[in-house]
């Protein structure tokens, strides 16, 4: 009888949240989106003259002991004007590597690991060059590869889709239990059957052990239901086209990011 307000769909949802940055994100990923996110304001100011807007970004970083100790190589692919040969693309883009990673992360980076168009110019970009938002890459929109995720693409659906609403919920609580001191890193694993309400599943993972403790506390304490996540989030009511750039996770202006 309640099959309305069950899960539009059956899979597995992923949130993960770490102490390797202020917003609780894994580095890579942080730095990846920091580099577009200050591009994208200088261009916007008029600075950043001869980029346009269709970039994207990888970092890659060397782990040791758990910890991030040094970026190993940056790929930034931006879109420009016919104007701009590739060594004016990077000379003006590599300055944007240095203000978003921390000196210490980059004093020991190769100059040939970095990597600037590498595939030569991109003047034509947006949905003209390659794809639109519908069906992103969800490991460009959740961690970057740094944790499991599931489910399918979050862009092009609305948040009755436990793909989408449910993976917000997995991150709000594992962004919670690492911000309330319980855990140094959390991974929380929800998962559901199409129309059934609750989840078929509750699994958390922290600083290296299964913790039932915290997934008994969630199920008692937490409405995991579709309705439940859209409701506590006000989903219907959020502008979803702040998801659409610089992932859906690590953001302070989206309200599963709260801590609470």
């Amino acid at each position: 009888d309640n099959k309305d307000e069950g899960a539009g769909d059956q899979g597995i949802m992923f949130g993960y949240a770490c102490k390797e940055t202020d917003d609780l994100m894994p580095a890579p990923i942080h730095f990846s989106h920091k580099i577009l996110r200050l591009m994208a304001e200088d261009r916007k100011k008029g600075i950043l003259k001869g980029i346009e807007p269709d970039s994207k970004s990888q970092v890659t970083m060397l782990y040791e002991n758990d910890k991030p100790i040094k970026v190993t190589s940056v790929v930034i692919s931006t879109q420009h004007s016919k104007e701009l040969n590739q060594e004016k693309v990077r000379e003006i883009i590599i300055p944007y590597i240095k203000k978003s990673i921390p000196e210490n992360y980059v004093k020991d980076l190769d100059s040939k690991e970095i990597y600037i168009n590498p595939t030569g110019q991109f003047i034509i970009g947006g949905p003209d060059g390659d794809t639109g938002l519908t069906g992103r890459k969800i490991i460009v929109d959740t961690y970057g590869g740094y944790a499991p995720h599931g489910g399918g693409a979050f862009s092009g659906k609305d948040c009755t889709k436990v793909d989408r609403s449910g993976a917000y919920m997995a991150r709000y609580l594992a962004k919670n239990i690492v911000s309330s001191g319980r855990a140094s890193n959390a991974t929380v694993q929800l998962s559901y059957a199409i129309g059934v309400v609750e989840p078929t599943s509750v699994y958390v993972y922290a600083d290296g052990k299964v913790r039932p403790d915290l997934a008994n506390w969630i199920k008692e304490n937490v409405d995991l239901s579709p309705k439940g996540i859209i409701d506590k989030f006000r989903l219907f009511e959020l502008d979803l086209t702040e998801t659409t750039l610089y992932g859906h996770f690590g953001r302070d202006n989206l309200p599963y990011e709260r801590l609470d």
